[in-house]
């Protein structure tokens, strides 16, 4: 008798927590706590003037910017089978509706095989039309034959002012089509090329530019072209706040000599300069000429090279120390200042003979 009571007690217990149960169960599938919901969302924000603006222009330049990669060739060591290898990839900008796309020359430098992938997402082979490795500039061609293309709207650098908007738009690490802002940071750096010459003039900006922006376009507020990504300072490879671009005026200078004749028709003097670790370990400040090409434009402005004696000295010839009023330290200053000439021009040329300051008038000639 105990145990059936026992048990019938137990069974009422079943029942009442079975019940218990449910009941928690019909709660938590009813009406969801306040705090469970989704919440309000509030209406957008009208966008700024100036991130309309920043959008207008990405919209519109961002139809000019290509995605460069490039390969090389490379021989199987035991099949000697040539094989293509990734070599790097890069941005560039669309500069005519022909088909000619401007770039670092870095970007395309050694390559064997060049592939350009429009903003249209149509992907063309390319080849290159000429390269200036001492300004880092490259035009490599493709067919546009299934789209039409868009050329950047070329601007100006000449009065660009520390402190005005820039943008840069790119392909940092084959993220296609990245756009990103900053300002004019400093003006008139000088970087170093390919070649190990200068680069001179070239704008500082705070925009930032990864691995994969060299060679796409940096643009004022109104999406003019100003100049051409190149290069970072970076103790980490990637970005750090300074970035460095070939300004559009010397980019409008060299472009059409490029898809003119291939190469870039220098000024020059027809001379050849001893170096200037040497010039340096004689305690000689100026470019100090070692030899006059014979028939050259110096020779017939009367400028002498060095010259070794009978005693087996070298007797030292003239020392240019300053062309057209603007003072010469070095070869490298002489180049810089001839790069802002052109073939035919006249030039006065300052030079120390034997520590006498002298003057003489030269006509550039072509250097081949």
């Amino acid at each position: 008798m105990g145990m059936k009571t026992i048990s019938a007690r137990a069974a009422s217990l079943l029942v009442l927590l079975a019940g218990s149960l449910l009941a928690s169960i019909s709660c938590l599938q009813g009406e969801p706590a306040q705090s469970a919901r989704p919440r309000e969302v509030a209406p957008p924000a009208d966008l700024t003037p100036d991130e309309q603006a920043t959008i207008d222009v990405f919209e519109k330049a961002s139809k000019s910017v290509v995605f460069i990669t490039t390969a090389a060739l490379r021989r199987d060591f035991w099949s000697l089978n040539l094989f293509e290898v990734p070599q790097g990839s890069g941005s560039g900008f669309v500069w005519d509706r022909e088909g000619h796309i401007v770039t670092n020359s870095h970007v395309v430098y050694g390559s064997n095989s060049i592939s350009v992938v429009t903003a249209a997402g149509k992907e063309y082979r390319a080849k290159v039309v000429g390269m200036d490795l001492d300004h880092d500039l490259a035009v490599i061609h493709i067919e546009p034959s299934q789209e039409s293309l868009s050329p950047v709207v070329v601007g100006s650098s000449s009065k660009l002012r520390v402190g005005q908007k820039v943008l840069a738009i790119g392909n940092p690490f084959g993220l296609d089509h990245t756009l990103t802002t900053g300002v004019v940071s400093a003006l008139g750096r000088t970087i170093r090329s390919l070649s190990d010459t200068t680069i001179e003039d070239v704008i500082q900006t705070d925009a930032a530019i990864n691995p994969g922006n060299s060679g796409g376009p940096l643009l004022d507020s109104a999406g003019h072209l100003i100049g051409v990504n190149t290069q970072i300072v970076s103790p980490s490879g990637a970005f750090a706040g300074v970035g460095f671009a070939v300004p559009v005026d010397t980019i409008n200078r060299i472009v059409p000599q490029l898809l003119a004749f291939g190469k870039v028709i220098r000024p020059g003097l027809g001379l050849s300069f001893y170096s200037e670790q040497i010039a340096q370990r004689w305690g000689i400040e100026g470019a100090v000429i070692l030899r006059v090409f014979r028939g050259s434009a110096a020779e017939k402005a009367g400028l002498r090279g060095a010259r070794q004696l009978n005693t087996g000295e070298v007797e030292l010839g003239d020392i240019i120390v300053g062309l057209d009023g603007e003072p010469v330290a070095n070869v490298d200053d002489l180049r810089s200042i001839l790069d802002k000439r052109k073939v035919g021009d006249q030039v006065v040329v300052e030079y120390l003979r034997e520590d006498v300051r002298k003057k003489t008038t030269v006509t550039l000639q072509q250097l081949n």
